[in-house]
Formats: C-alpha cells, sequence, structure tokens
C-alpha cells in the first residue's frame, strides 16, 4: 500500500471520461473514514486521503462495485501497472477493463464485442422487418435489448452508489420512453449510436495512457557495468547509484550519470530539446534515454531507475494530469437539472390532472408520455457532437487535429501560448546562413569542409552538404579522414592536409587571430555555431550555422498578438540562440530550460490569469504539454509529445495555430446555436402536448425534427477555412 500521511494511492482501469471518475470519486467519498478523494482519469490514478485505521481494501471493493478494475498502486505487478487495456470499459454496464483483456487489441474487447453484437441485431431487425413485418416489432424490441440491458444495469448500478442522474439514465430514459410509444426502432439506434461513441472514447484513453508509460522504452533495457575490471551486462532498472556503466558510441545512456571518462557529443534532443549535440568532458551530467553520438564513455550512475530523466518526465506529466481540473461533458453538466426536471413535469402532467380535477388517467398518461419523449436527450446527445465531429473534421482536413469537444471549447479561450524553439518555432535542423572564406572562394571553403563531412549524419555535417547541394559545389574526395574526439574531423583532400571543428580547436592548431576572432565572435552572438575550416596555409575560412525560424512565424505571432493573445518562447538552448531567434521574430524568450522548467513557467502563466496553450515536439516538452490549459504538439514531433497533447498541427505551420483557436471559436458558436435549436423546440412542444394541441407524433418531431436542424447546422462547419 503507498501511504503517505494516510493517504493511499490506487490504479483503477477503466475511466474513460469526466463521467467516469465523477462515478468513482462519489462511490468513494461515501465510505466511512474518507476525508478527500483525487481522480485522475487521463492516467488511471486514484487518491485517497483517509483518517488512520482505514479500512483500505473497502476502496477497492466499492470502485469493483461500480464495473471498473481497481487495486493498490505497489500490490499492483510493475510490469503491467497502467499498461492494462482501458478499451474495455464503458458507461453501458458491460465488464469494465479485464486483465485478462490486457494487450488485445481494441476490436476484440468486451467494448467492442457489446457494439458489435448490438448493431449486428438492430441489422436483423431491419431486414426481418423488412420481410416478415409481424416480427419487426419483437425483432427491434430484441436489438435494443442488448444494447440496453447493459446501460440500464450500469444506470442502476451508478444510483446505487450515489449518482442516479448519469447519462446512462438518461439513454435508459430515452430509450424506454420511446418503446412505450411504439418508437423501438429510433430507441434501438440511438442506443448503437451511443455505444459506438462511448467505444471510441475508451480507445483514445488507452492510447493515451499507453503511450506515456512507452517513454520508458527510450532508456535501454540492459547497461555495460564496470566492477574490479570486468565489463558485465547488466539490467539498466537494477544500476545502483555509484556504479559505473561503460556507454559506446551510437548507444543510448541508460542512466543518469556522470563523465568519469572520455569526451565526446551527446543527443540531448529527447531530454532538453537541444538542436545540436552538445560535447561532454569528465564531470559533466550526462541523462537517461539521451544518445552517445561520439567516443566511448565511462559515466557513473547518480540516479536509480525510479528517478531517472525520464521517470521524472512520466511523473511529471501524470502529475501535471492529475492536477486538472476534470471537465464534464455538456450533457451530463445539464442532465443534472434537465433529467429530474423532465422526469418530474412527465409524472405531474401524467397524474396531477386526473387527481386533482377528475381529468381522464389515458389522455394525460398519453401525455405525460409525450413529455418523456420530448424530453428525450437524443437531439442533445447526437447533435452536440454533430458539430464536433464537424468542426474537427474541417480541422483535421487542414492538419489541425483536436482531441476531442472538450478541447475545442477550451481553445478558443486561450490568452497566452507557451511555444518550444526547435522543431515548433524552427525547422528543428541547423542550416549553413554564412560562409565566409580566407583568401579563396566560398565555394572552395563549402567543398573542403563538404569532402571531410561526406557520409556523416551529424546534424551539422548534414547541413554543410545540403548546402554544398544548394549551391552546386564539387565534393572532392577525403583520404585518411578521420574524426578527432570533442573537437572535429580531419584528412587530406587533393593531398592537402584539412580540418574541419570548432573555433577552439581550430585555434589550438593555428592562431586564428583579433579579426577572424572577433568575426566568429559576433556570428556567436547571432545565436549561430561555427566551424573552422584550416589548410595547409592556415585559415581558410569558416561556416556558420543556425537552426532557423519558419518561414511563417512571425506572421503567425503578429497575428496572435493583434488578437491580445500573449505569446512566450521556452527552449533547452542556449540564451545567446534563443534571445537571436525570439529578436527575430518579436517574441520574449525564456532559455536554458529543463522539463520542469517549461512545466513550472506554464503554471505562473495561469497562476496570473491566462489560460495557456503550450506549443511543443518533443519529450522535454510532455510535462509543460500536460500542465498547460491546452498541450498542441507540433507536425514531426515524438509519438509522447503528440499524446500527451491535447491537439496537434500536422503539417508544423505555425500559422496553424491561431487558425486552430479561431476554429475553435466557430465551432463553439454552432454549438450553442445547435443547443437553442435543440431546446428551443422541446420547449416549443412542452408547451403545445400539456395544452392538448400536440401529441405523440409531433413530439417524435421535437425530437428527430431538432436533430436534423441541429444537424444541417453543424455541417456548415465542413466548409470552415482559415482567415
Amino acid at each position: 500500500m503507498s501511504t503517505v500521511a494516510n493517504e493511499s494511492r490506487f490504479r483503477v482501469t477503466g475511466m474513460d471520461c469526466a463521467a467516469c471518475g465523477n462515478k468513482v470519486d462519489t462511490a468513494i467519498r461515501r465510505l466511512p473514514g474518507v476525508e478527500d478523494v483525487a481522480v485522475s482519469v487521463s492516467t488511471g490514478a486514484v487518491k485517497v486521503r483517509h483518517a488512520a485505521g482505514f479500512d483500505v481494501a473497502a476502496v477497492t471493493r466499492q470502485v469493483r462495485n461500480l464495473g471498473y478494475g481497481a487495486e493498490n498502486a505497489d500490490e499492483a505487478n510493475p510490469a503491467s501497472d497502467g499498461q492494462h487495456d482501458h478499451g474495455d470499459h464503458d458507461h453501458a454496464g458491460h465488464a469494465h477493463d479485464d486483465p485478462a483483456e490486457a494487450g488485445l487489441p481494441w476490436w476484440r474487447t468486451k467494448k467492442a464485442r457489446l457494439t458489435a453484437a448490438c448493431g449486428g441485431a438492430l441489422l436483423v431487425a431491419y431486414v426481418l422487418g423488412h420481410l416478415a413485418p409481424s416480427l419487426e416489432r419483437p425483432a427491434f424490441l430484441a436489438a435494443l435489448a442488448v444494447g440496453l440491458v447493459p446501460v440500464a444495469w450500469r444506470a442502476i448500478t451508478a444510483a446505487r452508489f450515489g449518482t442516479p442522474f448519469s447519462i446512462e439514465t438518461l439513454m435508459s430514459i430515452a430509450a424506454i420512453g420511446a418503446v412505450f410509444i411504439g418508437a423501438e426502432e429510433e430507441a434501438a439506434t440511438v442506443v448503437l449510436l451511443f455505444l459506438v461513441g462511448e467505444m471510441l472514447e475508451g480507445l483514445a484513453a488507452s492510447r493515451a495512457r499507453a503511450s506515456i508509460q512507452g517513454l520508458f522504452s527510450l532508456v535501454p533495457k540492459t547497461a555495460l557495468v564496470e566492477k574490479d575490471g570486468q565489463t558485465t551486462e547488466a539490467p539498466a532498472e537494477s544500476l545502483a547509484v555509484g556504479a559505473t556503466i561503460l556507454v559506446r558510441p551510437g548507444d543510448r545512456i541508460p542512466a543518469d550519470g556522470s563523465v568519469v571518462e572520455g569526451a565526446g557529443e551527446v543527443d540531448e534532443a529527447p531530454v532538453t530539446g537541444e538542436s545540436v549535440p552538445k560535447r561532454k568532458a569528465v564531470g559533466d551530467p550526462v541523462f537517461a534515454g539521451t544518445v552517445n553520438a561520439g567516443s566511448v564513455l565511462r559515466v557513473r550512475v547518480t540516479a536509480a531507475a525510479a528517478d531517472n530523466t525520464i521517470a521524472r518526465v512520466v511523473r511529471l506529466v501524470e502529475e501535471a494530469q492529475e492536477s486538472k481540473s476534470p471537465t464534464e461533458r455538456f450533457i451530463d453538466r445539464f442532465s443534472k437539472v434537465y433529467t429530474p426536471a423532465v422526469l418530474v413535469v412527465g409524472f405531474l402532467v401524467a397524474v396531477v390532472p386526473p387527481l386533482i380535477v377528475g381529468a381522464d388517467w389515458n389522455e394525460w398518461i398519453y401525455k405525460g408520455l409525450a413529455i418523456l419523449l420530448i424530453g428525450c436527450p437524443c437531439a442533445l446527445v447526437i447533435s452536440t457532437p454533430a458539430a464536433i465531429a464537424a468542426g474537427l473534421s474541417a480541422g483535421a482536413r487542414r492538419g489541425l487535429l483536436m482531441k476531442g469537444g472538450v478541447v475545442l471549447e477550451t481553445l478558443g479561450k486561450i490568452t497566452a501560448v507557451a511555444f518550444d524553439k526547435t522543431g515548433t518555432l524552427t525547422a528543428g535542423k541547423p542550416v549553413v546562413t554564412d560562409v565566409v572564406a580566407v583568401g579563396r572562394s566560398a565555394r572552395d571553403v563549402l567543398s573542403l569542409a563538404a569532402a571531410l563531412e561526406k557520409g556523416s549524419s551529424h546534424p551539422l555535417a548534414l547541413a554543410i552538404l545540403d548546402r554544398v547541394k544548394t549551391d552546386k559545389a564539387p565534393v572532392p574526395p577525403a583520404f585518411d579522414a578521420n574524426a578527432v574526439p570533442g573537437e572535429g574531423v580531419e584528412g587530406k583532400v587533393g593531398g592537402e592536409p584539412v580540418f574541419l571543428g570548432s573555433p577552439q580547436a581550430a585555434g589550438r592548431r593555428v592562431p586564428l587571430g583579433d579579426e577572424h576572432a572577433a568575426a566568429i565572435a559576433a556570428l556567436n552572438a547571432e545565436g549561430k555555431t561555427v566551424s573552422v575550416v584550416l589548410s595547409r596555409v592556415g585559415v581558410a575560412g569558416y561556416i556558420a550555422m543556425r537552426d532557423e525560424a519558419r518561414p511563417d512565424a512571425r506572421d503567425a505571432l503578429a497575428a496572435m498578438k493583434a488578437d491580445g493573445i500573449r505569446a512566450v518562447m521556452l527552449t533547452g538552448d542556449n540564451r545567446t540562440t534563443a534571445e537571436a531567434v525570439a529578436a527575430s521574430l518579436g517574441i520574449e524568450a525564456r532559455a536554458e530550460l529543463l522539463p520542469q522548467d517549461k512545466q513550472r513557467i506554464v503554471r505562473e502563466l495561469q497562476s496570473e490569469g491566462f489560460k495557456v496553450a503550450k506549443v511543443g515536439d518533443g519529450i522535454n516538452d510532455a510535462p509543460a504539454l500536460a500542465a498547460a490549459d491546452i498541450g498542441i504538439a507540433m507536425g514531426g514531433g515524438t509519438d509522447v509529445a503528440l499524446e500527451t497533447a491535447d491537439a496537434a498541427v500536422l503539417h508544423g505551420r505555425v500559422r496553424d495555430v491561431p487558425d486552430m483557436i479561431a476554429l475553435s471559436k466557430a465551432t463553439m458558436g454552432n454549438i450553442r446555436a445547435n443547443i437553442a435549436i435543440a431546446l428551443g423546440l422541446k420547449a416549443v412542444f412542452l408547451v403545445t402536448t400539456v395544452l392538448g394541441i400536440t401529441g405523440l407524433w409531433p413530439a417524435i418531431l421535437a425530437d428527430t425534427g431538432a436533430t436534423v436542424l441541429v444537424t444541417a447546422n453543424a455541417m456548415r462547419l465542413l466548409g470552415w477555412r482559415p482567415r
């Protein structure tokens, strides 16, 4: 049991939305001795603060009574904790997550099988009704029962544990009311649509959870441990603080540590977002999951597996998601008043006139049933998602991916956007910006550099080779070319010795002189990385490179500023580079940040009253993406950024961010119009039914007619275009 100051933590499987979380929260709070409950639907975690002596097992029993899976967090199998197939649960009352289904594809889960069974039964009912009209009603009733019995059972169970007016209650009332007036075909269809929507919701939830845990795959499973002069392979998770490990070129570093022997470059992009590999020497820290791009390193472990960089990022993501206030779906919020009111009104209409004034029972029961049908939430259940689906489709066709209606609603309220730099505001790879030649042509300088870098996959080498292709400069063969660890590369080109490397390494071979040093310093001040080319006669020239801003970034930032949206750049890059890029874009910058720093700044903006969107493309952005009101992943980003984020711009255009906000505002305006249409028609028919002007069939039109109107209105969003 995980207990800190009478606090216990549980893993609950099968929660797919805020309504699930609310049911679990309500049920646990009913237990004697419970002081507070925190439910995170996104991570499947539940924290319970309780009095001393509290029976912790009562929590798992209570949650399992609701139909969800529950286990004590520390008693769960670490290998499978959090990895259950969360697609097994739905609100319809059939089994939630079953450990036996862990790892199954979504179409083989109980939720998918129930949805398929309901759909198949409905199809059979249509065929039977056409071939044998006398069997139509029983066939549709049977099809309805396939989906409705689990829904109704879930409604009953939720009511027993404190949630009487859940969405299951709404669906049960709608379907049963429709059967009473002979609309079993409509009832069965609505239940099927409900099951389909819940199945898709469960699939999305399970994928998001699995992706977060998938971060651990970045850390290698094994490590080469040195002890008593011998090197042995051991599980990375068993590494103890103080152990010495050997990391070969090209290997991922299996633990956080510090270099005790060797020097070379390490690609830290997965952790810090740094666009260029960083040189490491004795005493420098290295992070788990980063890649040794240079020579052999010996590293002393400074953190156990449970506390390494990747594990901390996962924890930050989960904690940020747990701290979010659960946003209830519109239909659940509305049903707290709407459904009880409909039940009361229907009951009063059916019984009060006969009891009080002796009116005809059949007439007023008929009117009461009509009101139940008018109160059927079908139009709201179907048409509001229709507007959301149309908005999502319009965005998706333009590379704007948003994960559901809550994201759409919140995007339109964004007042501040925090951008990552590398791969978000910039293209994510360096390009050659300046070629300075000394005593020869710029083409010759490029040719010498390209000859040494030919075949290399280093980002700076690729930048030089791309520039050579653009300038159509020749690439002569190089002989005896080899890398000088931590310095650069050397070889012979046309019989002439050539060296390409950092200014510091070049200065140790040939004095650069004040003129060259000043020119290089000026380029560095612009955030550019400079490589010096040396030949037999000394400095042949130098090449400056920088990760340049995306072409549309400046215009996009200006558009947001015009809309009153604040923009800030958060980056792990060095301050000089960050400020140079920020100055060119007209945006404020915060540099040299680790993942927790980015998350902290997002929270600071929120505390100042801003609704914050975070835009990023790397693992290092995951905690901030999760902490923000809306996390937006940039195209080409890592899987975890895409899964952690609430939205993504798949084409990698900065301009897509303000466009996404504009689409959100258009969609929410459409939804508000849909709600007004649906409820307006219901109000009109409610009055006319009570007055005896309309009956059951016009009451059906109050629901189906509203559905047609609002769906048609929603479809207008398919024609949305960016401004």
